[in-house]
């Protein structure tokens, strides 16, 4: 009898020690994701200058933020799913409507920024880009172009501002079997500057950030080719305090400066 309890006893220990340590590590946990930054998801065309923005930032308030860049059509998408952001900055302000339409933001949020696309061409092309898409058009009659880099307008808004002054030109149908598409304009940006093609459409942000523009040169698209990139943060429903500092500081002068530097037009 008493060795049956003796049994007894240890097993009820065993699992009381199972149980606390559950209890531990679940605090633990929270206490871990608590910590954790809250997260901004962004175009890809944001990548050099809303970084140097959030550098600063936390430099200037001591706060954190973490940055997701990807293409607006496929950060919306995660949004729908459920992924824990709590800002987003869309290079096309359709896909902030299409998620204030769906209920999961706090608002419609505000036009940050106005883009512009560029024709880079990496060093060593045959293409010269001060001839701009003329040059393109010039090249690509003579079968002088084997690759060429624009974002997928599948989801990207700066893909489809590159397919738009691509058709605006006339040169689409011919460009199509050499086009290299990025998931992404930072994608396309790499492809662009590997020298693999002879240029691409991409975004005059990442242009003018340093280690692109050391590896070839640039001319500006017309924005009169394509239709305006039009570019709206919102914050989503989940967003919290740090969040929404963040949201106020992206609309002070100090962090506009940093975008107009990156070729933004600012709105008013």
């Amino acid at each position: 009898m008493i060795l049956s309890q003796m049994r007894q006893d240890h097993s009820t220990d065993g699992f009381g020690r199972a149980l606390l340590l559950a209890i531990l590590l679940t605090a633990w946990w929270s206490v871990a994701f608590a910590q954790r930054p809250p997260v901004a998801a962004a175009a890809s065309d944001l990548n050099f200058a809303l970084t140097e923005i959030a550098d600063q930032f936390a430099r200037e308030q001591g706060l954190r933020v973490e940055l997701v860049f990807g293409s607006s059509g496929t950060l919306t998408r995660q949004v729908r799913d459920g992924a824990p952001f709590e800002l987003f900055l869309s290079a096309d302000e359709a896909f902030v409507e299409e998620l204030r339409a769906a209920g999961l933001t706090r608002d419609g949020g505000t036009l940050y920024a106005i883009g512009r696309i560029v024709l880079f061409v990496p060093t060593g092309s045959p293409l010269v880009p001060n001839e701009g898409l003329d040059g393109l058009a010039r090249l690509l009659s003579g079968s002088g172009v084997t690759r060429f880099a624009i974002a997928n307008p599948a989801h990207a808004p700066y893909g489809r501002a590159a397919e738009a002054a691509l058709r605006r030109r006339g040169l689409w149908n011919d460009l199509q079997p050499r086009l290299v598409l990025g998931d992404n304009v930072s994608q396309a940006a790499q492809f662009a500057t590997t020298g693999n093609a002879v240029g691409g459409l991409i975004a005059y942000s990442l242009a003018l950030a340093p280690n692109v523009r050391s590896r070839g040169g640039f001319a500006l698209v017309s924005d009169a080719d394509h239709p305006p990139l039009r570019q709206r943060m919102v914050l989503l429903k989940r967003a919290g305090p740090i969040m929404e500092r963040f949201y106020r500081y992206l609309q002070e002068p100090s962090a506009r400066a940093i975008l107009e530097r990156y070729g933004f037009t600012l709105p008013q």
